[in-house]
């Protein structure tokens, strides 16, 4: 054991070292990825902003966030860095601060006031019912926290804020609703239209490709010729512009009309327009593919706009029965097969005849309009396609220009783009009048699911564990589809159904008056008999045995109220309007008691409360009084004696009196 004064001093715990700060990166960011199986491309380039170094650091901190959360999509993430920091630039520079001094690691600037200010401009650029504002300042809140918590530097204020939510709550969108019924109709059959149109415009191009030749030999005023370039891909706008006359009038009048015939679908003028039309008389553009898309949509109830949208050729497997299709839902992370058999061939797709001519107004089409017909009509009107262009293998592809309108390209179709979206489609279609066609807003594609599953709900008119299906659990069926128009009007069908069944088992009648004279002879047999009791309800009548609080009941067990065989539960609620009841003139102090209770109400309750609750039994007890009204007032003279009391059940009192 050490002397005193041999101890030695024990080391002190060192302060644990600061992490160390994160490397800066020098150039443009960048990140790929395949999202949908679509390549994703994104670039953040500080050198864009006047607050580079803010930009570099929340562009690290994109990167880094992205690849540790395992994240599969992050446009939201960029979309938000970029928002905020031209927003930066602005803002700085108004305020005569140099936005280079900005950054997430300390400095002068106050960056939490920035992102405060941020997010109130942000409401200003959306709509009042928009999530998008709380979305991307959520999105960079976890940025800036990802960045505080590897780097000590940056400021307590920021980082206390950054821990928090946005300060905005996100919209409160309504759900979308199904189309009503006449607007299925409509967009079926114009989709039906459009399919006919399309398969006869093809079938057109291939006429005129079989005629044609190299327009470097042939000429390029020639149609044929024309769609023979567009065949080998050698057909661009310059040839067009140094072969064709500069005006529209001096053109051939087969490539005028190509331009002036809605058939064609030309939606360009000029030399661009041409090379378009032309080569819409081989290969289907955008727009041509959304009727596939809106008939597949409401036939295919199981599938959603997403899982159709991503189809590709080795999703389908044809057979005898029909068409096995792999469904594949990325935000469930499920894949499923789903067999669509084959229908009965419709008339309208029955073969053309050998008199018949392709493209007459009657033109039946080369199919049937169930899922496997819709599927092979879709694979044939892009055969020519995927033989020329040798695209990716999507079911979805269309033919669009490119390169600055100089030629056309094969891709996978997208349907976002304006011009080639379902409100565009929809718009193509005008009523009698002219008018774009009468389709509620919003233009969702989303929709059309929703119609296909209210169409099923409307067929099967079942309990909700059948109406969701195989491919819902019911409270996600209750949630997402329940709410629609149709389902609200079905369920308020089903409630009036079980009230007229009510209602019509309820004989109308009204309660049996009996004076004190008659009251005695309720055991004698002939008088029973008139009542159309036996003696010895008559009996138990007259000893009381069956009062049911206000009025007697001939038979408690035999209510219309009630299952047969149980107790009446509604006395003395429904007594006045129950064929049942039977009056004794000594029990009128008690009816008006009752009737008073029931005035009493009428100033307690809402009108049509109390119309549904006690407007019935008022008009009852006003025709007993109209036939003993010389009695009442002795029965007034008794209730103010107080020899009666007005006892109703607890539960009366809660079920009427609220």
């Amino acid at each position: 054991m050490p002397r005193r004064g041999e101890r030695k001093a024990r080391p002190r715990p060192t302060v644990a070292a600061k992490p160390p700060a994160l490397p800066e990166r020098i150039g443009a960011r960048t990140l790929s990825y395949v999202y949908r199986h679509q390549q994703m491309n994104h670039r953040i380039d500080p050198a864009e902003f006047q607050c580079s170094l803010l930009a570099g650091q929340l562009a690290d901190a994109w990167l880094d966030y992205h690849h540790k959360a395992n994240l599969t999509v992050s446009s939201h993430l960029v979309a938000a860095i970029r928002s905020f920091l031209k927003f930066t630039d602005k803002h700085l520079t108004a305020a005569g601060i140099d936005p280079g001094q900005a950054r997430l690691d300390g400095g002068d600037i106050d960056l939490t006031e920035v992102v405060y200010q941020w997010e109130e401009d942000l409401l200003g650029h959306y709509k009042a019912t928009s999530k998008q504002p709380n979305v991307m300042a959520g999105a960079l809140l976890i940025l800036i926290d990802h960045r505080a918590v590897r780097d000590a530097k940056v400021p307590d204020r920021l980082r206390r804020r950054a821990a928090g939510p946005p300060t905005f709550r996100g919209g409160t969108n309504e759900p979308l609703d199904e189309f009503a019924n006449h607007e299925r109709l409509a967009l079926r059959d114009a989709a039906m239209a459009d399919v006919r149109a399309l398969e006869k415009r093809l079938s057109i191009g291939r006429a005129l490709l079989a005629e044609g030749e190299d327009p470097r030999i042939g000429g390029w005023r020639s149609l044929p010729n024309l769609v023979w370039a567009a065949r080998h891909k050698t057909l661009e706008t310059p040839d067009l512009r140094s072969h064709l006359p500069a005006h529209f009038k001096w053109w051939p009048d087969p490539l005028k009309e190509l331009l002036i015939d809605p058939v064609y679908m030309a939606r360009h003028r000029g030399k661009f327009g041409l090379m378009t039309a032309v080569s819409g008389l081989l290969f289907p553009h955008e727009l041509d593919l959304q009727p596939f898309r809106v008939l597949l949509l409401l036939s295919m109830g199981d599938a959603t706009s997403e899982e159709v949208h991503d189809l590709a050729l080795s999703d389908l497997e044809f057979s005898d029965e029909g068409v096995r299709v792999r469904q594949t839902k990325l935000r469930a992370s499920r894949v499923r097969p789903h067999l669509h058999g084959n229908a009965e061939a419709q008339e309208s797709d029955r073969p053309l005849d050998e008199d018949e001519v392709p493209g007459e107004a009657a033109y039946p089409g080369t199919g049937n309009w169930d899922v496997p017909g819709l599927l092979r009509r879709l694979i044939a009107v892009n055969e020519m396609t995927r033989e020329v262009f040798d695209p990716d293998p999507w079911l979805f592809t269309a033919v669009e220009s490119t390169d600055y309108r100089r030629r056309v390209e094969a891709g996978r179709a997208m349907f976002k783009w304006p011009g080639r979206r379902f409100t565009d489609w929809i718009c193509t279609h005008p009523d009698m009048e002219g008018e774009p066609g009468k389709i509620s807003q919003p233009h969702d594609v989303r929709r059309l699911r929703k119609t296909s599953k209210t169409t099923r709900v409307a067929a099967l008119g079942g309990s909700l564990t059948d109406l969701a299906g195989d491919d819902h659990h019911i409270e996600v069926f209750r949630g997402h589809y329940a709410h629609g128009t149709t389902a609200h009007v079905l369920a308020g069908r089903a409630v009036n159904r079980a009230q007229r069944h009510v209602f019509n088992k309820i004989q109308p009648g009204k309660p049996v008056l009996i004076t004190e004279g008659a009251e005695a002879m309720l055991s004698e047999p002939e008088t029973a008999q008139e009542l159309g009791i036996s003696a010895e309800q008559g009996a138990a009548l007259q000893q009381g045995e069956l009062d049911m609080g206000v009025v007697n009941c001939r038979d408690p067990r035999n209510s219309p109220h009630t299952p047969k065989g149980k107790l009446c539960h509604v006395a003395p609620a429904m007594c006045m309007i129950c064929p049942n009841a039977v009056v004794f003139t000594s029990q009128l102090p008690r009816l008006l008691m009752l009737d008073d209770h029931i005035e009493h109400m009428r100033k307690v309750l809402p009108p049509p409360a109390w119309k549904a609750a006690w407007g019935v039994q008022a008009a009852a007890l006003k025709e007993v009084f109209t036939e003993c009204a010389d009695q009442l007032p002795a029965a007034r003279q008794q209730i103010e004696e107080g020899k009666f009391r007005l006892d109703l059940p607890l539960g009366m009192r809660t079920e009427y009196d609220r």
